[in-house]
């Protein structure tokens, strides 16, 4: 590597999908940066070594994938927030120490911030609650989305389950706004709700759909769906053709991107319709 490249990476098992150097070799080229971004596949039973010597594999800090984010923070001294979702997907080096967060977290609510302005105020239709939603699943993303629900001053979130004592480690992990539920009181549930947001795989490529019916939301609901493969998934399409406002996966990837950047590079970049068209193109290539 040149002399004053600033370098950082993607590291996951297996890592080949990650669109991570698209996005961040796009902000280098456009801010003209002497900087570089990388994907390394990193097995578990070496994953600690190589956030111990990330100074030394020349990087500034990286991004992690599955399975990693548990041993990201266990390595790195948490904020906040990595320190309360239970993860870190971003970790920078400052003052010979290693430092992390969950940008996932900002990541989802500047996606939606972006798509839908206005989401996290109260709906105006009755019989919806102010600061109701229903999170499908219980996972680490889930735990991401919770953490930002609360910090927008969610106070009913409905976590949903197949399995009701995941949804239970949440209530106890985030406090009384969680609430676990079985996918048998959906229909109640999603009267009385302004967001719906899916944070299980269901609906992605070469997994079954989300088949839940959509009806009983109010007409000014938001329903967002992590999933990005594919960009619409029938989760979202049932919402669109309801009228009901949106929020897609490749948002929430795009923007949760910009902390990370910013922090090893110093430029703070915008999620821009040209980045965007980018990856929604690699994105169809990739299905071709």
């Amino acid at each position: 590597m040149a002399e004053g490249v600033r370098a950082a990476c993607v590291i996951g098992w297996p890592i080949k999908h990650s669109r991570s150097p698209l996005i961040h070799g796009y902000w280098i080229k456009l801010h003209k940066l002497a900087a570089e971004y990388r994907q390394e596949a990193i097995a578990p039973e070496v994953v600690a070594d190589f956030f111990a010597h990330l100074s030394e594999r020349g990087y500034v800090g990286c991004n992690v994938t599955l399975p990693h984010k548990e041993a990201a923070l266990a390595a790195s001294e948490p904020d906040d927030r990595a320190r309360a979702v239970g993860a870190a997907n971003t970790l920078w080096l400052a003052g010979g120490r290693l430092h992390s967060t969950n940008t996932d977290v900002e990541g989802f609510t500047a996606n939606l911030d972006a798509a839908v302005p206005g989401w996290d105020r109260s709906p105006i239709a009755a019989p919806v609650e102010p600061g109701e939603a229903v999170v499908l699943g219980s996972g680490g993303s889930a735990r991401a989305i919770v953490y930002g629900l609360i910090e927008r001053e969610f106070r009913h979130i409905h976590v949903v389950n197949r399995t009701p004592e995941r949804a239970q480690a949440l209530r106890e992990r985030f406090g009384p706004a969680v609430q676990p539920a079985h996918w048998g009181a959906l229909p109640h549930l999603l009267s009385r709700a302004g967001l719906v947001v899916n944070t299980t795989s269901l609906g992605m490529t070469g997994q079954p759909p989300l088949a839940i019916d959509l009806s009983p939301l109010a007409a000014d609901a938001v329903v967002a769906d992590l999933v990005y493969a594919p960009l619409e998934t029938p989760l979202l399409a049932a919402a669109r053709a309801r009228g009901l406002r949106t929020a897609d996966g490749l948002g929430m990837l795009l923007h949760q991107a910009v902390r990370g950047f910013s922090l090893w590079f110093g430029v703070r970049p915008e999620v821009t319709a040209e980045l965007r068209a980018i990856i929604e193109a690699d994105l169809v290539k990739d299905r071709e």
